[in-house]
């Protein structure tokens, strides 16, 4: 089997993870980094004998496959010329700056035959796959996504940041969007906002709260699903999720029913290199990504409305506290 040919755009944090996992791939040759900072190119290839470029469209013939890890601004420039150039993409999450952007790629992928994958990198979570085999109708989700505060990804809010991953799960599990949305957010060390709250109401009666916060003390990802007859509680981070189910057929305890307590099978290991393998399983096979760039766009149009929901609260708080002052 022929190795196919890898390109990594963008040699920051994403980028050298990304660079790293593929250098293990078996059947995947490394074979161009590219970065506007040639110096950070010129290392990060040279640590796994590829070669080095300042820009995509340097990028030499005989590519079958590119990711994308530059700034979310650059998405929809970039692998617009590289699917131009008939090379199957991974781009990180979010797609692009806006919806209509990620749409206009997953339409121009659809048109040149192309692979487009985003990068959600919870939906390759293996506690995230255990749960995805014991879905039956989701009913309630509560989520909260938490992380210490970095510099890194402040060009987009939390939003887009961290709680579009748990937006994306939540609408492959419903199949279905929001029809009310509810949120409020606040910026704190950063200039967008960086702490929200969200609540979505399914058509189907599904409730979904969700929290993200790129300022919390601790590193919280977990996820609570409710459905008939049962409760299951993931933890990304541990890579675990456990089932409480009413017992069939058990008599009860008193006026109580007897509750089951059984963890979900899950066979742990590195997302991202889940994530890779299914990616070029799908440049090989051409055949449809897990996560496809309409699926991307879905959840970025689902967060823009929940960033235009977060300013209308803004507004009004911004309002109520101006009249409090005219009283005082």
């Amino acid at each position: 089997m022929n190795k196919l040919r890898a390109a990594v755009v963008g040699a920051g944090s994403f980028g050298r993870n990304h660079a790293r996992v593929i250098s293990q791939l078996p059947d995947v040759e490394l074979a161009a980094v590219v970065d506007v900072d040639l110096a950070k190119a010129d290392k990060l290839a040279g640590d796994y004998v590829s070669l080095p470029f300042a820009s995509a469209t340097d990028i030499p013939r005989g590519i079958d496959a590119a990711v994308i890890a530059t700034p979310t601004s650059t998405h929809e420039r970039i692998a617009s010329e590289l699917l131009e150039a008939g090379i199957d993409l991974l781009v990180e999450k979010p797609i692009a700056d806006s919806s209509e952007a990620g749409e206009r790629l997953a339409r121009l992928a659809q048109e040149r035959g192309r692979v487009l994958q985003a990068g959600h990198l919870e939906r390759f979570n293996p506690a995230v796959t255990a749960l995805e085999k014991a879905l039956t109708i989701p009913l309630f989700f509560e989520i909260h996504r938490l992380s210490v505060f970095t510099p890194r990804s402040l060009d987009v809010d939390v939003i887009l940041d961290l709680m579009i991953h748990d937006l994306d799960i939540v609408l492959s599990f419903t199949r279905e969007e929001p029809e009310e949305i509810r949120a409020a957010g606040i910026s704190i060390l950063s200039g967008r906002v960086d702490i929200a709250n969200v609540r979505l109401s399914f058509p189907s009666g599904c409730i979904a709260n969700l929290t993200a916060s790129r300022v919390s003390t601790e590193k919280i990802r977990k996820l609570r699903l409710f459905q008939p007859g049962e409760y299951i509680s993931l933890d990304y981070e541990r890579q675990d999720a456990v089932r409480l189910a009413v017992l069939p057929n058990e008599p009860k305890m008193g006026s109580f029913l007897q509750i089951g307590f059984k963890p979900l099978p899950v066979e742990r290991a590195e997302p991202l290199k889940l994530e890779l393998e299914g990616f070029f399983h799908a440049v090989r096979e051409r055949s449809a990504p897990k996560v496809d760039g309409f699926a991307a766009a879905k959840a970025l149009r689902v967060a823009e409305a929940i960033l235009a929901k977060i300013k209308e609260h803004g507004d009004l708080v911004s309002e109520t506290v101006r009249q409090h002052g005219k009283r005082s």
